[in-house]
């Protein structure tokens, strides 16, 4: 769609043989905040570095702002903004150092925007960067990133190392970055926290998304529905996909994904069961439920 400001499509990155990314598509509406979630090794990384030219695919299409990542990809360094899950920098450098070095890469404004993010921040500007702890570090990638005053962002574990207080007040502030029309493309473990700031969110397995929705679709798409039956459990063939179901005595639960509302009213309607309950799930029960289920499920 002509509204995507980032786009993968059926990318395929091998490494010695094993597919990192097997035909991952991926599409990110300008404006979203999207929540980019999977295991270690599921890919995410290696989709970090194909949107920011850092390495080409093997085959299929990934493009920003309609450009493409490895063609134009240092057009597209002035106009994207990255954080890498593990920053390196020159660590004899002062913070103002960094700031000062890396302007010269960059267009006019980068230095006093890295200035206000580092203020921003609470980082000391005479600090060594090899005598700041692990959050100032990571902060320090987070002002470097937003200094550039990018259209786009891609943070691979942003929050990672900061304290919980500088956590919230980053991931609040991400509503205000994509409010003022910009995208952000987050990965990170804080799948709770993540949720309250995301407006989107994809889940990745195996190189694959396995589901990509909006927050609101997905609170459609994922459903709890839980219930006491008088005589026997119901069968829940023709619900949708089970992705979970538990439950004890006569107390019968399960997360089902995709749910036939026809279905679902009859079983409600069912003279067997009582205290029926339709709810919405959180994004990290959804997570768990899809990254638990074996591939033949």
């Amino acid at each position: 769609m002509a509204d995507d400001v980032i786009v993968a499509d059926r990318v395929v990155v091998k490494y010695r043989g094993r597919a990192a990314l097997d035909g991952l598509d991926l599409r990110v509406p300008r404006g979203a905040v999207y929540a980019f979630l999977g295991d270690n090794g599921a890919g995410k990384t290696t989709t970090m570095k194909i949107l920011t030219g850092l390495a080409p695919p093997d085959t299929g299409r990934a493009e920003i702002l309609g450009q493409d990542c490895w063609a134009r990809a240092q057009e597209l360094r002035h106009r994207v903004g990255y954080m890498p899950e593990r920053p390196r920098f020159y660590d004899w450098m002062t913070v103002a150092d960094t700031g000062w070095f890396t302007a010269s890469f960059h267009r006019p404004g980068f230095l006093p925007r890295y200035r206000e993010w580092t203020d921003r921040l609470g980082l000391d500007p005479g600090k060594r960067l090899k005598d700041l702890s692990k959050g100032g570090y990571a902060r320090v990638g987070l002002a470097l990133a937003l200094a550039p005053d990018p259209e786009v962002l891609l943070l691979d574990e942003p929050t990672s190392g900061l304290d919980l207080l500088t956590r919230r007040e980053f991931l609040a502030g991400l509503a205000d970055l994509a409010a003022s029309g910009r995208t952000v493309l987050i990965s990170s473990h804080s799948i709770a926290e993540l949720e309250k700031a995301s407006t989107h969110a994809g889940l990745l397995k195996d190189g694959k998304m396995i589901l990509s929705a909006t927050l609101g679709e997905l609170k459609k798409k994922v459903r709890r529905l839980s219930l006491r039956f008088a005589d026997q459990p119901p069968d829940p063939a023709g619900l949708g996909t089970i992705l979970e179901r538990n439950g004890t005595g006569r107390f019968w639960q399960v997360l089902v994904q995709d749910p036939d509302p026809a279905a679902v009213a009859a079983l409600r309607a069912s003279p067997n069961v009582s205290d029926f309950e339709d709810a919405a799930v959180t994004l990290e029960e959804v997570y768990a439920a899809l990254m638990s289920r074996k591939p033949a499920e």
